[in-house]
């Protein structure tokens, strides 16, 4: 875009029936509409980091803090290669960016790929419709699409369900290192997973989400990550029986949709929130320490509490905003799980110290295998 130049207007379809009429600052869609699950993010800051993180895959994002775009976009901010938001919702867009890091602006950012930006509209009442309606169907259209049109799509076209397999790699990738080496199964992970094991030394492995057991095992590793990703964790039933299968013989961690995907292969089951949890400052309480730490979330299905009674898990973490569970861990074997991201990127790095309790599992593991060799 043009810098000072004149945007023009579009809009915002609910599917409750609600519209809001503001100006584009992203892709030019003047002949075309996007189409996606409308959700809130409430972080002040990190919309880079956001935006790329593949588990807003399928979503219209609204950032709930006004000012956006006010530093621009740097290179070393990605958590993937490209952004796979439907679009974006702000209250206002900067256009002149002030940063030494930034090499382009928010709105050329956005039209590089091809993503639709919506500004000047009252994100405090879209907010407020979302929490108390719920995340929904919603488009961003051009300015001339009728009513009738906009909710004749909004009705009749359904959220996809095949969202990991979108976001995850095609073929197995390898990072060489000197420590553990951690296979890590792919749902849709963001870098900064990666950027924590690496700065620990491990051997990463990245593997497909279909990823079969016997796939796992030729790489002999010394545990297994459970990447985060988007949508419902009951969408990839072959993930859910693999982990079934590997927690027997690795020591594991899942993160987020890994969390849930750990959590239903040991028998619990898994909703979809009203609104769920996106935002920086989510405050988590451990169990067995009484410690309460500040974490970044991004999710809209949560673990049933009521379904743990019929597994071997015993709830570690719980969130003190709606008391969900934060975290879980087998009674029986090395293996646990987080619902938020202890890699932050953006957000508070309270819980970064989850990656060596993981480490320290591994080990633990290790010497007893070699005592009982």
């Amino acid at each position: 875009m043009e810098r000072g130049r004149k945007m023009k207007k579009c809009k915002l379809w609910l599917a409750d029936g609600t519209q809001f009429t503001g100006e584009s600052f992203g892709h030019d869609f003047s002949k075309s509409h996007s189409f996606g699950e409308v959700v809130f993010n409430t972080s002040m800051v990190g919309y880079q980091e956001i935006m790329s993180d593949p588990s807003y895959y399928g979503q219209i994002l609204t950032m709930t803090y006004p000012l956006q775009g006010n530093y621009g976009i740097s290179r070393e901010d990605f958590e993937s290669l490209k952004p796979v938001i439907r679009g974006l919702v702000v209250k206002e867009y900067c256009e002149y960016p002030s940063n030494f890091r930034s090499r382009t602006t928010l709105s050329e950012f956005l039209k590089e790929f091809k993503i639709p930006a919506i500004s000047g509209i009252d994100t405090r009442k879209l907010t407020r419709i979302l929490r108390n309606k719920g995340n929904m169907k919603g488009l961003i259209s051009h300015e001339a699409m009728t009513e009738a049109e906009a909710m004749d799509q909004l009705l009749n076209t359904d959220l996809p369900h095949d969202h990991v397999k979108q976001v995850s790699i095609k073929t197995p990738f390898h990072y060489q290192n000197s420590g553990m080496r951690i296979v890590m199964i792919d749902f849709g992970f963001k870098a900064s997973i990666l950027r924590h094991l690496m700065e620990r030394n491990c051997e990463v492995i990245v593997l497909p989400y279909n990823a079969t057991p016997a796939d796992i095992r030729k790489y002999h590793p010394d545990g297994i990550l459970l990447s985060n990703g988007p949508g419902d964790p009951k969408d990839v039933p072959e993930a859910i029986q693999t982990v079934k299968v590997i927690q027997e013989e690795f020591p594991l961690m899942g993160i987020c949709l890994g969390h849930q995907i750990f959590s239903l292969a040991n028998g619990a089951n898994t909703y979809k929130m009203n609104f769920g949890h996106r935002g920086a400052n989510h405050p988590v309480k451990d169990l067995s320490t009484s410690k309460t730490y500040l974490t970044s979330q991004n999710h809209g299905y949560a673990v049933d509490m009521d379904s743990l009674s019929r597994t071997h898990l015993a709830v570690t973490q719980i969130n003190l905003n709606d008391s969900t569970i934060e975290g879980v861990k087998h009674q029986h074997l090395p293996c646990f799980s987080v619902q938020y991201h202890p890699e932050a990127a953006a957000g508070p790095n309270d819980t970064s110290f989850l990656f060596d309790e993981f480490l320290s599992l591994i080990k633990t593991k290790k010497y007893e295998r070699g005592l009982h060799a």
